[in-house]
């Protein structure tokens, strides 16, 4: 037995140092020490030599420079060349022009917690808060959607010319030029506050302050160009779209077959050098009403006009609605959902080179500047609209489930209805969350690439899961369109965010994993850049630092994800308070688990990674799902860590980390190399996959959050509009719960009376004219059970409509009558 002692310690004290990632040095000197204190307990010598032997063969060559760059860094970085995914210029340009925030720790598999949680609390100025309390208010209380998308199809020019006078066209566009110059946050809750009462006023107010020439001309804009359009822009003077799909180039932007020929000639009565354009694009959101057209194409020089470049790549212009031979086509009609959206096209349109944003020094840069703009757009516009969807939703569905009674009892107390009620409040706080935390890395000065396309693919996925399951819960009052209904133009409109900034099967399957895994991994991009550095001696130098440092990584994350395996998590060191800690802990595993992964496939798959959509789509789940769980524990620790909180994060997390060991263990047995799989699996999950989906307790107590006046249920609430008026019926149902709650106790009261028999009356006015007559009801309790039922009728009243009413109106007017044919 003594013979194994000197291998278990040296086993056990390798297995230490790499949990804590100490430097092999340290490795070296604990290992030896341990093995001097097993010769003197004595354990058997021989042994005890061999095992110190092999510390010593492992360590003093690799702690040597020369022998180690020779040994080991040279053939690897031959190695490394190998097997280096081939990277086009579209992804090399994707990958450097993001910037990596707190998403980069998850990669780590062990994050700084302590730095998430040090970051700034979110907060808005004192004018922003204004901005929402007043104009933003107002326009919620101007807004009539049922006649924005039954009977105009269009906002009403009130609309239009209020929203304009206020600049909500110019929240990102800086004050020197005349725009609100609000902050990431502020615009974030903008549009969440809008997209809770209509989501076209919301796209229309989006589009404008996301992708489009506000954002590309403050970033990128000569001075002559920023001081000439974007005062017009911030003024509603002029309105903007951007044109980037196409027929044949859909999500493959880079492949776009607009093009621009650098030629002279004629501008304002003028000959000037420029380019020549043709395109073709279609899907364009406010092509219809532009004044302003912005356009990527690729753009030519055949003749060597600007350069020696033929091929000069993907460029910006700018383009008057009024230059020659543009043509801006009829509207799309993205299901019912009637934002202004439609095609342009043109054929050999001219523009000067001064029209190019940033001038003809821009030329060929435009995918670094939409990889930029379209990160920030992603951050914001998309998933602020779920987030206003999906909380209004929740909190206007759990008044309606207990103000609405099904056989005595409100619809929210049956179990299968808890089940729904739990998954639309558990998923609304995933995406506030979500949704805050990328608005807050724009204003931290992030360009959240990774962030972004998490965000923009989960948040529109669960609201569309949410909105199911609010029509599942509101049954027939959500699916009688009309102005009553407060949900069935979100389950139309639903599958527009998906489809839209990157469809999001793409987004999971390439986006998320496929840049995360290089421009967050800490040591992947710099071994890259290392091997394909020039200058041999220089990258075999930073080849080596990084190898090395990899290789340590990745022994760390091995035994990290063995040890939390087999201790389920439970013991170590964590931020937090007594309730969160845990949920720290777990999250160090599967940041440790997902570290593995990522280095594993990479190896073994190398360049054949990128086509593995599955494997990419599953192992972006995992990192997915550690960022909103971070996003929810940073935000219920800005809030003071709100016990009365606990049911939704307890529900959200637990949703998640079931994902995240759902989409683990996909990976894994699925994984093109089975037994690596077999391997992976016996190390991450050495006890089986053991994470559940929330139980019925704790959906009891989220649907429970939803149906009752509460701080947590204010708080999932806030900043989304609930004002309680004509052109608002969520806002009425959601007002009327309070006084259902309390009129509860009379209401049973009054209904154990008639089922006793005590009151023979028929109708509700005579049984209650009766109880008072009899002393079961007070007059005050007669009035509150008749203020009960007109709520509950307005709760659950749907519209219905005179036939002449739903037709098209442009089938509405007489037809002329049928002229005879004449004979053959």
């Amino acid at each position: 037995m003594s013979i194994l002692v000197p291998f278990l310690a040296l086993l056990l004290g390798s297995a230490f140092a790499a949990y804590h990632r100490m430097r092999l040095a340290t490795w070296a000197a604990l290992n030896l020490s341990l093995l001097v204190a097993c010769w003197l307990l004595g354990a058997n010598a021989t042994a005890t030599l061999v095992a110190a032997a092999i510390v010593v063969l492992i360590a003093v060559p690799l702690l040597l420079p020369a022998s180690r760059k020779a040994l080991v860094s040279a053939p690897m970085m031959g190695f490394f060349r190998k097997v280096l995914p081939p990277l086009s210029q579209t992804e090399r340009i994707a990958l450097e022009t993001g910037s990596v925030g707190f998403e980069g720790e998850l990669f780590t598999g062990d994050p700084d917690w302590q730095k998430l949680l040090n970051y700034p609390k979110p907060q808005l100025t004192a004018e922003e808060q204004a901005f929402l309390d007043g104009p933003v208010e107002e326009l919620c209380r101007m807004v009539n959607d049922w006649e924005i998308t039954h009977v105009h199809a269009d906002l009403p020019p009130q609309l239009w010319d209020f929203i304009k006078q206020n600049k909500f066209f110019g929240m990102i566009i800086p004050k020197q030029y005349g725009g609100l110059g609000f902050s990431a946050l502020a615009h974030h809750k903008v549009i969440q506050k809008l997209a809770s009462v209509s989501s076209v006023v919301s796209s229309t107010v989006g589009v404008p302050n996301s992708l489009g020439p506000g954002e590309l001309l403050n970033h990128y804009g000569t001075q002559e160009q920023k001081d000439y359009y974007l005062p017009r822009l911030a003024l509603g003077q002029e309105v903007p779209c951007f044109g980037l799909t196409g027929p044949f180039a859909g999500s493959d932007a880079t492949s776009i077959p607009d093009y621009g020929i650098v030629c002279k000639g004629e501008w304002n009565g003028a000959n000037v050098l420029g380019v020549k354009l043709t395109f073709d694009k279609r899907y364009i959101t406010l092509a219809p009403i532009a004044t302003l057209i912005g356009l990527a194409f690729r753009m030519y020089d055949p003749d060597g006009l600007i350069g020696d470049t033929k091929d000069i790549g993907i460029t910006l212009a700018l383009l008057p609605r009024e230059t020659d031979g543009v043509e801006v086509g009829r509207r799309h009609f993205p299901l019912n959902s009637p934002f202004q959206n439609g095609p342009i096209r043109g054929r050999e349109v001219f523009i000067p080179l001064s029209q190019l944003i940033g001038g003809a020094d821009m030329a060929g840069k435009g995918w670094n500047m939409l990889n930029e703009c379209l990160a920030v757009g992603r951050s914001i516009t998309l998933p602020s609209t779920a987030s206003g969807g999906a909380k209004a939703g929740a909190v206007v569905t759990g008044a309606y489930a207990r103000i609405r009674k099904q056989f005595g009892l409100s619809v929210g107390r049956f179990e299968g209805v808890e089940e729904a009620l739990a998954r639309i409040g558990g998923k609304a706080y995933i995406i506030s969350a979500l949704s805050q935390a990328t608005a807050a890395a724009v204003d931290r000065g992030d360009v959240p690439s990774v962030p972004s396309a998490i965000a923009k693919y989960h948040c529109t996925s669960m609201s569309r899961e949410v909105i199911s399951d609010v029509m599942d819960v509101i049954g027939g009052k959500g699916i009688i369109l009309g102005p009553k209904n407060f949900a069935g133009r979100s389950w139309q409109a639903a599958p527009i965010a998906i489809t839209v900034e990157g469809a999001n099967i793409m987004t999971r399957s390439l986006l998320i994993f496929g840049q995360g895994a290089i421009l967050c991994h800490p040591w992947v991009m710099k071994e890259m850049k290392a091997a394909q550095d020039p200058d041999r001696a220089a990258g075999l130098e930073a080849f080596d630092r990084s190898l090395f440092g990899h290789i340590g990584f990745g022994i760390s994350n091995a035994v990290r994800s063995f040890w939390f395996g087999l201790t389920a998590a439970r013991f170590g060191a964590a931020p937090g308070d007594a309730y969160t800690k845990r949920f720290f802990r777990k999250l160090d595993r599967y940041s440790a688990n997902l570290a593995l992964m990522a280095d594993v496939s990479m190896l073994m798959l190398g360049g054949k990674l990128k086509f593995k959509e599955s494997l990419s789509g599953r192992l972006g789940d995992v990192l997915s799902h550690i960022y909103m769980t971070s996003a929810m524990l940073k935000r219920y620790h800005d809030e003071g860590a709100p016990q009365a909180e606990q049911p939704l994060l307890a529900w959200a997390f637990h949703n998640s980390v079931h994902e995240i060991e759902l989409a683990l263990s996909a990976a894994l047995r699925n994984f093109p190399i089975r037994p690596v799989g077999w391997l992976m699996w016996a190390l991450i999950f050495p006890w089986g996959r053991r994470a559940e989906a929330p139980g019925d307790r704790l959906c009891r107590r989220v649907a429970a959050l939803l149906m009752v006046p509460n701080a947590a249920r204010d708080r999932l609430a806030k900043g989304v509009f609930l004002t309680p008026c004509e052109n608002n019926p969520g806002g009425r149902i959601d007002s009327y719960l309070a006084k259902a709650v309390a009129a509860e106790p009379v209401e049973r009261k009054f209904l154990k009376a008639l089922k006793a028999k005590g009151i023979e009356a028929l109708d509700f006015a005579s049984q209650l004219d009766e109880a008072v007559r009899e002393g079961v009801l007070s007059v005050e309790e007669r009035a509150q059970l008749e203020e009960l039922r007109s709520i509950t009728l307005d709760t659950i009243t749907v519209d219905d409509f005179d036939p002449a009413e739903l037709r098209s109106a442009m089938y509405q007017a007489p037809s002329a009558p049928a002229q005879p044919r004449e004979a053959a």
